[in-house]
C-alpha cells in the first residue's frame, strides 16, 4: 500500500502519547511500501513537536532526519533540507521551506516581518529582507 501520511499519524508514531493510536500508526507505517510526506506535513510536524510537545530544535531535526532516512519515505528532499538548515540555525523549519518553495516558483527575495527568519536566510546566502 502507498500512503500519504497526515501529520497526526507521524506525531503519534514519534511521541507515543496515545498508545492505541501509536500502535496503529506504527503498524501502518511499517506495512506501507511508500509513504508520501508533503512539505506542509513536515512544517506541521516541526511546529507540533515544538509548540505542543516542547521538543528542542535539535530533537525536532533528529526526528525529521530519522523520518527522511526511512527507505519507504518519499519527500521533496531539497525542500526538507532547506527547512532543516533554518531550523538548525535557530529558526523555524517552515521559514526555510517557504523560502525554498518561493524561489522554486520564481520569487527572487524572501520577504517577512520575522526579523530572525530574514537574518538567518541572509546568513545562509539567500536574498531576504523586511518589508
Amino acid at each position: 500500500m502507498n500512503i500519504t501520511a497526515d501529520t497526526n499519524v507521524l506525531i503519534r508514531s514519534v511521541v507515543q502519547d496515545d498508545l492505541r493510536q501509536a500502535a496503529s500508526a506504527d503498524r501502518l507505517l511499517r506495512k506501507a511500501e511508500l509513504i508520501a510526506v508533503t512539505l506542509p506535513c513536515l512544517c506541521e510536524f516541526a511546529w507540533v513537536l515544538d509548540r505542543l510537545y516542547g521538543f528542542k530544535r535539535h530533537d525536532i531535526a533528529t526526528a525529521i532526519r530519522a523520518l527522511l532516512d526511512a527507505r519507504s519515505v518519499v519527500v521533496d528532499r531539497p525542500g526538507a533540507a532547506a527547512g532543516l538548515a533554518v531550523l538548525e540555525a535557530g529558526g523555524d523549519f517552515a521559514d526555510g521551506v517557504i523560502a525554498y518553495e518561493g524561489a522554486k516558483l520564481g520569487g527572487d527575495t524572501f520577504v517577512s516581518f520575522d526579523k530572525q527568519a530574514v537574518k538567518l536566510l541572509q546568513a545562509s546566502g539567500a536574498s531576504a529582507r523586511l518589508p
